[in-house]
């Protein structure tokens, strides 16, 4: 299974004016892509919109659109060819979702057909896919981009690869710099496994409780910035669009954005990376994010706590380290249930931060014992599931078949 390393760039001003270059080179060959299919559909002719016949009619018609203006030089062979084929990528993808979700074959959220890509709003970013891209021999913090050279990086790059062979490189811009994407042809390798299982609960005051006992506390990042980010805010409506200070003002609106991003990452890869280090089953919730964020009091720290990024990550790091991964159902009622007798209660409000058992007298802080309650149905998961992640247990209403247990996420919710 393909895996990715994300590492910050630190190209020099000459390379970093190239990077721009590239990423507008693969925009313009977007927009000129996407007037010429909609050309032909205006033209009532079947458009050709798959990679491989847009980046032959590229091919065919640089030479005059690729064109200075005021020089009538042609500057196409300045820059990679690989930001063309990106773009042609990009244009085929998109044209391929519009037309799977007109169709019906495509589910979730509606899918417009593609817009031309606008300078001041669109990301910049190019992908690379052939050439001599990737690692570089001699020099182990710094990758080989062609066209723009060697650049440097903020860490050991040949550390992270392993000497594993990088299939693909995109490049883009974030708010505080440019990141490269290294994507590796490399297969999942199994960990040894120091406990069993474990149960995590997640929520907004605490980002989780594991059944051990252990709390992780919530970061909040926007909440801590928040302050700072609408000052910015409002000083960059002050000024004049797009003028010098109005660019430095929003370069460090960006930045703030993007400290906000990473420290919100930052804990959930170091919890989600010891979870999959430490135990062999992983019980979690199937949260309804959308239906929780509709609680307009509760919105805007749910959105901050990004309850879903973590379920991701869990998902492909439990994938490559062996790690079985239980996802409880939606309905299931693991703040309800009491850890030691079993029993249910019908409601239990947001207030009561204790769980009492009304039949045994149990008590025990209500986020932990919901984490106990998943950790007992990821050890009952993995007790009962097969080579083939089958359920080895007869349904009660079918019983010459096999029921099987849901492992992984099926949907984004």
């Amino acid at each position: 299974m393909p895996s990715a390393v994300l590492v910050k760039l630190d190209p020099t001003p000459r390379q970093e004016r190239m990077l721009v270059a590239h990423a507008g080179a693969a925009r313009f060959a977007y927009n000129c892509l996407l007037a010429h299919v909609k050309a032909d559909m205006d033209a009532r002719v079947k458009p050709e919109w798959s990679m491989y016949a847009l980046r032959k009619w590229w091919n065919v018609n640089k030479r005059t659109l690729a064109v200075n203006a005021d020089t009538g030089l042609p500057w196409w062979q300045e820059y990679s060819k690989e930001a063309y084929s990106y773009a042609a990528q990009c244009l085929a993808n998109g044209l391929f979702n519009w037309s799977q979700f007109r169709h019906g074959k495509r589910y979730g959220r509606r899918v417009g057909f593609p817009a031309f890509k606008c300078k001041n709003k669109t990301r910049m970013a190019f992908a690379y896919t052939t050439g001599s891209f990737g690692i570089v021999a001699d020099n182990p913090h710094a990758v080989r981009l062609p066209k723009v050279g060697v650049v440097h990086c903020f860490e050991n790059v040949t550390k992270r690869v392993h000497g594993v062979h990088v299939l693909r490189m995109s490049v883009n811009k974030q708010g505080d710099g440019w990141y490269a994407s290294l994507t590796l042809d490399k297969q999942p390798a199994g960990v040894a496994h120091a406990h069993g299982n474990v149960g995590v609960d997640l929520g907004i005051k605490q980002f989780a409780t594991i059944s051990d006992g252990t709390v992780i506390p919530n970061p909040h990042p926007y909440r801590t910035a928040k302050r700072k980010i609408g000052r910015l805010q409002r000083k960059l409506g002050r000024q004049q669009y797009d003028s010098h200070r109005y660019q430095q003002t929003k370069q460090h609106l960006n930045a703030q954005y993007a400290r906000t991003r990473h420290i919100r990452l930052d804990m959930q890869h170091k919890l989600s990376t010891y979870l999959v280090r430490h135990w062999q089953s992983i019980g979690i919730e199937d949260l309804n994010v959308q239906g929780m964020v509709k609680n307009r009091r509760l919105a805007q720290a749910i959105q901050d706590a990004a309850f879903y990024q973590f379920r991701t990550l869990l998902t492909y790091k439990s994938l490559a380290s062996n790690t079985n991964l239980v996802i409880a159902d939606r309905f299931y009622p693991s703040s309800k249930t009491c850890s030691q007798c079993g029993s249910v209660k019908t409601k239990l409000s947001l207030t009561q931060r204790t769980y009492k058992c009304e039949h045994c007298g149990f008590e025990l802080d209500r986020d932990l014992n919901a984490a106990i309650n998943l950790a007992q149905l990821a050890k009952s998961a993995l007790e009962s599931l097969n080579a083939r992640g089958a359920d080895i247990r007869p349904v009660s209403n079918a019983p010459y078949r096999q029921s099987a247990m849901k492992r992984e996420p099926s949907s984004k919710h």
